[in-house]
């Protein structure tokens, strides 16, 4: 079992697995039927599990045109002639190849990534899991299996689940792509990113990760597709691509729930 896929909770295995889930899956209309869901961010009746209307109409989703390299928006639609990639981009391309976030990172997104991230509400895996499967349509497409962006075992321990792996599981799963949760690893605890300058998270990251022995058989010569929760500079996505690639991937894309609004800096 996975350390990085939630190693705490126990799981199905073999052929009782599909029965359980189509068993689960009718217990779960009957129950929407006799107490309808509700959204994740309210006690308000939905459709579907979801967000309020309220929540929903605030959240500033990545629509195209996006930069190919970094997913941040492009002020307006040049046209079939319009560069791909923003200057920043063109000038020093990340290590991953290309990237997409489903919204914006800001005060209507933020409080819900939180809840999630550090508040124990995993409900909102799913969710994400669907915006991201929208946004990152391009990069699913040509993947060849998922790896979520993995987390120290301390900081695992203290928060009970990796954030980037509930999203990642359900996203391959409706992909039917390979999912890799321990292809890599954290083996160095490292300091918050918060607060940190582009140069000071390269830093921090740059020997953070590494690929396992078993991973590096299962990415070799693959297109794999990194799941983190938010991209700020990129440095932690940056430092993940670069250990895959080095030992074997063919190329690295990243996918997120939310990136800040503003296009990346040039790197220093």
């Amino acid at each position: 079992m996975s350390v990085q896929d939630g190693g705490w909770r126990g799981r199905l295995k073999g052929v009782g697995r599909p029965l359980a889930s189509g068993a689960r899956d009718a217990g779960r209309g009957l129950l929407d039927i006799l107490l309808p869901p509700v959204a994740h961010d309210s006690r308000e009746a939905a459709a579907s599990a979801g967000l309020s209307p309220d929540a929903w109409s605030r959240v500033a989703f990545l629509e195209a045109p996006v930069c190919d390299g970094c997913g941040a928006a492009f002020e307006y639609d040049g046209g079939d002639f319009a560069a791909e990639r923003c200057a920043a981009c063109t000038a020093g391309p990340y290590a991953f190849g290309r990237a997409r976030a489903a919204c914006v990172y800001d005060e209507a997104s933020r409080g819900i990534i939180l809840k999630f991230k550090h508040g124990d509400q995993q409900q909102f895996a799913p969710l994400f899991a669907r915006w991201i499967s929208r946004s990152a349509a391009p990069l699913i497409e040509t993947a060849d299996a998922v790896v979520p962006v993995p987390l120290h075992r301390a900081r695992l321990l203290s928060r009970r689940f990796n954030q980037a792996a509930e999203i990642a599981r359900p996203l391959a799963r409706a992909a039917r792509l390979d999912y890799l949760p321990d292809a890599l690893v954290r083996p160095l605890p490292t300091a918050s990113q918060g607060g940190k300058s582009a140069r000071g998270r390269r830093l921090n990251v740059k020997t953070a990760f590494a690929v396992t022995e078993a991973g590096r058989r299962r990415i070799k010569g693959r297109r794999l597709l990194l799941i983190d929760d938010v991209l700020t500079t990129g440095a932690t996505a940056e430092a993940c691509a670069r250990v895959l690639i080095e030992a074997g991937a063919r190329a690295v894309d990243l996918a997120v729930i939310a990136r800040v609004k503003n296009a990346r800096e040039p790197l220093k």
